[in-house]
């Protein structure tokens, strides 16, 4: 396939707000995470809230107004990323620009609120309560396109843990096919009862913070984050190089236990990019640390890469953060290739005997040049991006 330049791109999580925030934390091997304290949920956890969130919209947005999107205007003001866009408005035109964002709850904290607020009056929903601007999956791309003043495609994608990877190959698709000439994407996620709830009675959030790979491992520590990047037909510098995406469909929350998905999903990123596995100098995990997830992902690297190709989660920096989890670690990947530096998998003290992949124990200090960051959501919706540099 035909790379597509990296421009610019910025993340921000419980690690963190923007690329040097996130860097800074991954050196000195800070994790993000912390006690659960969110709201009125009682799970005993840990969770990677990001500060801040308390804070309105500004009024010209105000009907948009939800944790979400607070999630993703405080994204949006990293790294000067609104610069870039408007620069990137600029070059290509305010229709030539796609909106690509990655999401899996969207704003339904907003209708857990509307519907407390409703269980006292047993009326109508609060007239305060908008579902297009808030919980409806389309309100990111939505909100992201009307802050930046772009009139082009804009597309939400919601396909649970993978959301934020995929939208770089729906992205890719639009530019090849001419739809746009350029991309905004991203992914953006936020803490909500839904999914602590949820994902608890699924018996999957440890009560111990995230320990990916771990012998003992217990689950995840689920998190919110917002990341967005600039794609468009750049010569040189960060790139992505190729996609994969599978759909092996064995189970509703489950992995296929062989990591067939996986490995299809990697096997596709490396044909696009016309590398082979010898090339490959990182992987990012998915790496939730459920015992399922981690094995079956085990399983699908080793068949496709073997055991000496290095692999760590960064999940014990930030959480799982659902529909931001791609965005996160494609940032995290590109921030390996730029400073050459290997993250180790934090919290992991004794890797798990039965995992045969090269997960590392501590960090390294290496040339990088190609990067394979996994993403598998439920259902079997699997994507890998592979990223690296343009000569």
């Amino acid at each position: 396939m035909q790379p597509l330049g990296i421009s610019h791109y910025t993340v921000t999580s419980a690690a963190g707000r923007g690329r040097d925030a996130h860097l800074r934390a991954l050196r000195e091997e800070r994790t993000g995470l912390r006690h659960q304290t969110f709201e009125t949920c009682p799970i005993p956890c840990w969770i990677g809230e990001v500060d801040g969130l308390d804070v309105p919209l500004p009024a010209e947005h105000a009907e948009w107004d939800c944790r979400n999107n607070r999630l993703a205007w405080l994204g949006l003001q990293q790294d000067d990323f609104l610069n870039a866009a408007l620069q990137l408005r600029e070059r290509h035109g305010a229709t030539r620009i796609g909106v690509f964002i990655g999401t899996s709850t969207a704003g339904v904290f907003s209708t857990e609120l509307a519907y407390r607020e409703r269980r006292e009056t047993l009326g109508p929903l609060p007239s305060w309560f908008n579902y297009r601007t808030t919980q409806s999956c389309s309100s990111p791309a939505d909100f992201v396109r009307r802050v930046l003043k772009l009139e082009g495609t804009a597309i939400s994608i919601a396909t649970a843990c993978s959301s934020s990877a995929k939208v770089f190959a729906s992205a890719h698709r639009a530019i090849s096919a001419g739809l746009c000439d350029a991309a905004i994407v991203g992914g953006v996620d936020s803490l909500c009862l839904t999914t602590l709830y949820g994902f608890n009675s699924l018996q999957l959030v440890s009560p111990e913070i995230c320990r990916p790979a771990d012998a003992t491992r217990r689950g995840i520590s689920i998190g919110e984050a917002a990341g967005f990047t600039i794609l468009e037909k750049n010569t040189s510098g960060l790139a992505l190089l190729g996609y994969g995406e599978s759909s092996d469909a064995h189970h509703m929350s489950a992995p296929h236990p062989e990591g067939a998905g996986a490995a299809a999903a990697m096997r596709g990123a490396l044909e696009r990019a016309g590398l082979t596995a010898s090339d490959i100098n990182y992987v990012n995990l998915h790496g939730t640390a459920t015992p399922a997830n981690d094995a079956s992902e085990d399983q699908g690297v080793c068949t496709l890469l073997g055991t000496e190709t290095p692999c760590s989660s960064t999940k014990g920096w930030t959480g799982h953060t659902l529909g931001a989890a791609a965005i996160t670690e494609a940032a995290i990947s590109l921030l390996c290739i730029s400073h050459d530096f290997l993250p180790r998998s934090l919290n992991t003290q004794h890797k798990d005997p039965n995992l045969r992949s090269n997960i590392l124990l501590a960090a390294r200090e290496t040339k990088v040049r190609h990067v394979l960051s996994n993403s598998f959501g439920f259902g079997g919706s699997n994507c890998s991006l592979l990223f690296g540099t343009l000569p």
